[in-house]
């Protein structure tokens, strides 16, 4: 049993939202109160932030203002950052409860979801998730992106495939004045494309954009948006989702405003398709040459059902902006069609659930989308966090005492291995280090990329 003379100690896989929000409810709870809460955030990259770092588009600010809530909850003593720390590799499920009386992952998710139709796999179609971290300065993906077509299409209605799209259709000089690196400002300069099409197979109302994420797309000088009028139709299952959601309606009454408009002329044209359900990517030599879809229509549930009409739509790349999926993590039951960890309220079911098994791995829990799946707004986690330490909490009297619960003890065990891990000071150096590089160029930071330059800004003695 847990030693309750000592902090309770809990280590938590994943420095992003989700991670946090789950260290803000441990400190926010009696239990901190009553005998102390020692955290350890684990985090992959050189720094922390997850999503908001890496998967929010850079002319998004407003959202990337996240981060200040989330500075003061990694501010507080009671919490410590390990970053540069790759879970599976450098530290396992078994080490980590040696160190800790329980221990959370919210890894997130960061693959594409597949979408299997004829051509995807061709040269010139890409994932939303490779393009995202791309443009968002990741040091794991390759530092150029092809960007020839002069025609893309974006297939999904989410607010990722309005990120890729409202990129691909900017300027590189109109997102100069954002973090984004000079590698990423290069290639986007040299952007060839004149027109994005983004493809739904629903209507307006079972778009799944929020209305200042689409709103948004209309602000640009060089970005005409174009809806077509035959694409605004609703059944009664329809006219439901818009009385039922204040969002939804105004969804579909800004989608119905840019329909009734006149073409403007703006150089760049992004279109918003719906009905069209994407069945193949067209290819010669192995290249994207088109994309074919089908019609559809309104089955008056607000679903929907193919017409039997193709339409072939002339692009030379596919972006699929279908959903993100999370990775199997180590040691964890996982669950490869909702790309989960197989869990109740937090706590995760384990692999082998036989009469005189115990139903949960002992003291380990998720929390985030590696709970629930890639759905939601980054603000929705604070509820996933709430609801996993409530029934951490309520666990703890079980928890096995761990071998080494000492604070400095998983410091010795990294030092030992010689993992060059950052930390939250190391944080504030390289924070300093960005904006010192954004300053000469009036711009608020310039993103590092570069792992190993992103290691001797924070931690220069271990890079």
């Amino acid at each position: 049993m847990t030693d309750q003379t000592r902090p309770l100690r809990v280590a938590i896989v994943g420095a992003g939202p989700a991670g946090i929000y789950a260290a803000d409810a441990l400190m926010k709870s009696d239990a901190a109160s009553d005998g102390g809460i020692s955290i350890d955030l684990f985090e992959r990259m050189p720094a922390p932030f997850g999503l908001i770092r890496y998967g929010v588009a850079p002319d998004h600010p407003r959202i990337k203002g996240i981060i200040t809530a989330l500075h003061k909850v990694l501010d507080k003593p009671s919490v410590r950052l390990l970053g540069n720390i790759d879970y599976g590799s450098d530290i396992t499920l078994e080490d980590l409860h040696s160190f800790y009386d329980a221990v959370i992952f919210s890894t997130g998710a960061n693959a594409d979801r597949a979408l299997n139709i004829p051509g995807i796999e061709l040269d010139g179609s890409y994932g939303a998730a490779d393009f995202v971290s791309w443009y968002d300065g990741h040091p794991d993906v390759p530092r150029t992106w092809p960007l020839e077509a002069e025609k893309v299409a974006v297939l999904g209605v989410g607010n990722v495939a309005l990120d890729i799209a409202r990129v691909l259709a900017k300027t590189g000089d109109e997102l100069l004045p954002t973090e984004i690196p000079a590698n990423v400002y290069e290639g986007l300069k040299a952007n060839k494309a004149v027109e994005v099409h983004v493809f739904g197979r629903r209507g307006p109302a079972q778009a799944k954009f929020t209305p200042l994420e689409l709103r948004e797309l209309d602000h640009s000088p060089t970005i005409e948006v174009i809806v077509d009028p035959e694409d605004i139709d609703y059944d009664e299952g329809s006219e439901q989702a818009r009385r039922n959601s204040k969002q939804v309606d105004m969804v579909a009454n800004t989608l119905q405003d840019w329909a009734i408009r006149d073409v403007g002329n703006r150089p760049h044209k992004l279109f918003l398709h719906f009905f069209e359900s994407p069945t193949e990517v067209l290819g010669e030599d192995g290249k994207v040459v088109g994309l074919r879809t089908e019609r559809t229509q309104l089955d008056g549930t607000g679903n929907v059902k193919g017409t039997g009409k193709f339409n072939d739509w002339d692009v030379q790349a596919v972006y699929r902006a279908v959903g993100y999926l999370s990775q199997n993590i180590a040691k964890l039951p996982f669950d490869e069609q909702a790309g989960t960890v197989p869990n109740e309220a937090g706590r995760v079911i384990a692999d082998d659930t036989a009469e005189g098994n115990a139903r949960f791995m002992p003291a380990t829990y998720v929390t985030g989308w590696i709970k629930r799946g890639p759905v939601g707004l980054i603000g929705h986690t604070k509820g996933d966090a709430n609801e996993t330490v409530a029934n951490l909490l309520e666990d703890r009297t079980g928890f096995p005492e761990p071998a080494n619960p000492g604070e400095d003890a998983i410091i010795e065990f990294l030092e030992g291995k010689q993992v060059p891990y950052t930390t939250w000071q190391g944080w504030y150096r390289l924070d300093a280090h960005e904006r010192s590089l954004g300053e000469p160029e009036g711009r608020e930071r310039i993103k590092v990329v570069e792992r190993e330059d992103m290691l001797k800004a924070s931690e220069p003695d271990k890079a």
